[in-house]
């Protein structure tokens, strides 16, 4: 496998209400001119693009002029009945169950839904299938704390203690030798 270079976007803010574990269909805010300018100069001319299928990450693709692959292993994390749902509301109806779940969010899962640690492996798979110099990815914030528990081989706990902005931007390199991180969550601006 030769050597990739990995340009993960985060995806535009959802447009929408805040805190709420937002489903697939969720449009994202693309009105942030200077942050697609700003990533627009940051990624490679001739890369390769994925996104995960969701609308936010493709309405995101679209803003900065890529025409991504839909690639489903790259979805966000499915939190199964909890999709859609307000986290306040969660948290009022089940309290128990709210937090149990927060208490171990990387191995825990919702009814219906995966783990942190499941994404991971689905993430790795995503990752090892793409063999071309430059890769960019439009995806979510839990992707790219997966992509980066594989390239630093992280457990996934200690994974979810990166910060992740919207329109951020992740780079990582796959070596002959292994990974090197060249950035995570940087600002366009």
């Amino acid at each position: 496998m030769s050597q990739t270079c990995f340009w993960l976007v985060r995806h535009a803010p959802v447009a929408g209400p805040r805190e709420v574990i937002h489903a697939a269909d969720a449009p994202a805010d693309v009105g942030d001119g200077a942050a697609i300018a700003g990533l627009r100069a940051m990624l490679p001319g001739t890369a390769t693009a994925y996104a995960s299928p969701a609308r936010r990450t493709l309405d995101t693709a679209a803003a900065l002029g890529l025409s991504p692959a839909r690639e489903p292993r790259f979805r966000e994390q499915n939190f199964g009945a909890w999709t859609g749902r307000r986290h306040a509301d969660l948290e009022r109806e089940a309290p128990e169950a709210y937090r149990v779940f927060w208490d171990a969010p990387a191995s825990n899962k919702v009814a219906g839904g995966e783990s942190f640690a499941e994404q991971i492996a689905r993430v790795r798979d995503g990752l090892t299938a793409i063999d071309t110099p430059d890769a960019v990815l439009v995806v979510h914030s839990g992707t790219v704390r997966a992509a980066l528990a594989v390239a630093l081989d992280l457990p996934p706990n200690r994974a979810l203690a990166f910060v992740v902005a919207p329109w951020s931007l992740t780079r990582l390199d796959r070596t002959g030798t292994g990974w090197r991180v060249e950035c995570v969550n940087r600002n366009p601006r």
